[in-house]
């Protein structure tokens, strides 16, 4: 760690203003100078152009421009900032790896993007007035250009090899820093940017929605008015619909939430009302908040384009997905192990803080215009060597943070709205959710039973698809000692998982095999059409999609999104989804592929792939409210934990649900061969379930 830096970021000191002055000095200086090479020379005016931006920025915000501004003149900085890698922009901007090549040819152009995403991190920062961010940053962009401008000299160029070292050196150096940073925004509430905004402003007066330095379009700015326009009495619903089910969910588990210091609030912006109220909510019950920005950095990308956090608009998701995997221009053995301690320092640090923080409270949102990516030849990807360096990262990462964030004495909580860009019905849609997460869940608590007590006489439960659907999978599940104390499957109210609205279980892998398919289903905001997943002993053996036209560019695609490049993963958790008030309305708008994995996978049976639902909980003894405990914490793979952790978990869980009009049967086999039928096309027909089928027409 650069102790002198990290001292000067954490209280604000001369060395840190020195570097910065010194650094933007030379830039300034640079956006003019005339390289003897056109191209390289066009490239570095370019970005050194935009880092004068960035410090404009900064001068501004520390000079009050955030609050004093009108609100066209806060949109018309927020479009110039962002305005390069806009869609429409992107063609020809140099964040956009086939453009970069084009221009700066075949060696460089890769890199050089690489350079220019990293760069444009810095846009929340100036807002922020993060100096230490910034400086090492633009460092990085001056000693890549120095490297340049001292071999142009010569009438050469540089290798490749010194500005992939240049680039190498910057994540090694810097790896601890930027984990302790992040590590602390997390469980350290002391210094919340994010929060103070929320907390401070009048959110009656819009412009404080700019004063994150994220993206705002339409969408923030009419959820945000929406908002504005509900009574005292609805948003207060809603937050406490949100921070009780936080709170339940440590009740529900048994665990202990006064030892809980902290909880941390990831949203996107347009939800300050319900966010303010929530902080609160939860200093009422001995709380505080931490709340802080989305980075998008090569950093924190690890394979992934889905944003962490608090953040606006993502300006182009294509932008996001071209650098996801960006660390595969340097990724080795050597930085994982230096990230990793990079990760162990940073538990450290705030072992105490880290100690009493609670888990997430997470609102998340749905209704933007689906995103099917377009693969990208000309962007990095991580060879086979590097997909299994940042798989293993993840999984002893992970590890290591639940040394100090105890995975077994935490919880969480997940709610979701829409968004304005899911169409003329925005209002009537957002009411209708509202009742779906508000539902009684006295009333399903008690038909899900009914599921329960079925499912429990069973060896093993048979899901097959109808119509266009081909699913076949048979579910094993664990066998039951004491039947009138153990249970298979959790009764999931509204806790840690609003809505209301499945029963779910972690299956025995051995005999659990199958095809499962979907025609179509958004997972973590990419689209799969006809996924199909093959399953042998409850680990995938096979997949395939149609996304594309080429089978290698699909089997890619599903690899990387959904094995996360893991060369197989274990069904984690096998569920029926209850919710056919939220699968009703889907239907009724039209809006079944805009909703989030949170709702969706309550409206019909899913299969999750990754981790179980008790991942490092598998010891904590969980009741229903039936007084049953809950015996299917853990399968053959995560029961290695004790003897082998590195092989037990995957960092990963994601949920594939069958809707329920592509659902021909749930059926629960039981030991002598004779069953029970759950669902029939699409329907339930189980005694005493048939209530759920009333929202559902036709």
């Amino acid at each position: 760690m650069n102790n002198e830096l990290m001292f000067e970021f954490e209280t604000g000191g001369e060395i840190l203003d020195e570097r910065y002055a010194l650094a933007i000095e030379r830039i300034a200086e640079i956006a003019k100078e005339d390289l003897s090479n056109e191209v390289f020379r066009d490239y570095f005016n370019f970005v050194a152009r935009f880092l004068l931006m960035i410090d404009d920025t900064l001068v501004w915000a520390a000079n009050g421009g955030k609050e004093k501004d009108s609100l066209s003149d806060l949109q018309k900085r927020n479009k110039e900032l962002y305005s390069d890698i806009l869609p429409e922009n992107y063609h020809k901007s140099y964040g956009n790896p086939s453009f970069a090549k084009e221009k700066l040819g075949q060696e460089f152009g890769q890199i050089l993007s690489t350079l220019y995403f990293e760069e444009r991190s810095l846009i929340p920062c100036a807002f922020e007035q993060d100096k230490f961010n910034m400086v090492i940053r633009m460092e990085l962009f001056l000693e890549i250009y120095g490297a340049f401008s001292g071999a142009l000299s010569e009438d050469k160029l540089p290798t490749y090899e010194e500005i992939k070292q240049i680039m190498y050196w910057f994540y090694s150096d810097y790896a601890e820093d930027e984990r302790v940073i992040r590590f602390g925004q997390l469980v350290d509430p002391d210094k919340s940017y994010y929060r103070d905004i929320i907390m401070n402003s009048d959110l009656s007066d819009l412009r404080y929605l700019y004063r994150f330095g994220e993206y705002i379009t339409d969408n923030e700015l009419k959820a945000a008015e929406h908002l504005n326009s509900l009574s005292e009495e609805e948003i207060d619903k809603l937050a406490t619909t949100f921070t009780e089910g936080y709170r339940i969910g440590f009740e529900m588990t048994g665990k202990d939430i006064s030892k809980k210091k902290t909880a941390s609030i990831l949203y996107q912006l347009g939800f300050e009302r319900i966010v303010q109220k929530a902080v609160k909510n939860f200093e009422s019950i001995g709380l505080k908040s931490t709340i802080y920005g989305a980075m998008m950095s090569a950093f924190y990308m690890g394979g992934s384009a889905r944003r962490g956090g608090c953040y606006g608009a993502v300006p182009n998701k294509q932008f996001d997905y071209d650098h996801k995997d960006d660390d595969g221009l340097f990724l080795d053995p050597q930085l994982v192990n230096r990230r990793l301690e990079a990760v162990r320092a940073a538990g450290e640090k705030f072992k105490e803080k880290a100690y009493v923080y609670g888990g997430p409270a997470v609102i998340e949102v749905f209704g933007e215009k689906p995103f099917s990516p377009e693969p990208n030849k000309d962007a990095v990807h991580l060879d086979k060597n590097q997909q299994k360096l940042l798989s293993e990262y993840k999984i002893q990462s992970s590890i290591i943070v639940n040394d100090y964030i105890i995975g077994k004495e935490r919880s969480f909580t997940i709610i979701a709205f829409p968004v304005p860009e899911i169409g003329d019905n925005f209002k009537e849609i957002f009411d209708r959710v509202v009742e779906i997460n508000t539902l009684d869940y006295k009333l399903y608590q008690t038909i899900q039973q009914k599921l329960i007590d079925a499912l429990d006489e069973a060896e093993y439960v048979e899901v097959t698809g109808m119509g266009d659907n081909h699913t076949n999978m048979k579910v094993v599940l664990h066998e039951l000692k004491d039947p009138a104390h153990e249970t298979n499957f959790e009764n999931c109210v509204a806790d840690v998982n609003i809505p209301v609205g499945e029963v779910f279980t972690s299956p025995v892998l051995k005999g659990t095999e199958g095809v499962l398919h979907v025609t179509g289903v958004y997972l973590e905001g990419l689209f799969f059409k006809n996924l199909e997943i093959t399953f042998k002993d409850g680990c995938i053996t096979d997949y395939k999609c149609s996304n594309f036209d080429s089978e290698e560019e699909n089997r890619k695609y599903i690899n990387d999104n959904i094995l996360f490049n893991h060369k197989t993963l274990p069904i984690g958790e096998f569920a029926i989804g209850t919710n056919t008030t939220a699968y009703q309305v889907a239907r009724d708008y039209g809006i079944a592929d805009k909703l989030p994995i949170l709702i969706a996978e309550k409206t019909g049976p899913h299969f999750a792939v990754g981790d179980t639902c008790y991942s490092y909980e598998e010891d904590n003894v969980t009741y229903n409210p039936d007084g049953k405990s809950i015996i299917a914490r853990e399968n053959e793979i995560s029961a290695k934990r004790k003897e082998d952790p590195d092989k037990a978990y995957f960092s990963c869980h994601t949920d594939i649900t069958i809707p329920y009009d592509e659902l021909g049967q749930i059926k629960a086999v039981r030991k002598d061969g004779s069953s029970i039928v759950i669902i029939e096309n699409g329907r339930f027909v189980l005694p005493g379930t048939e209530e759920l089928n009333k929202p559902m027409k036709g």
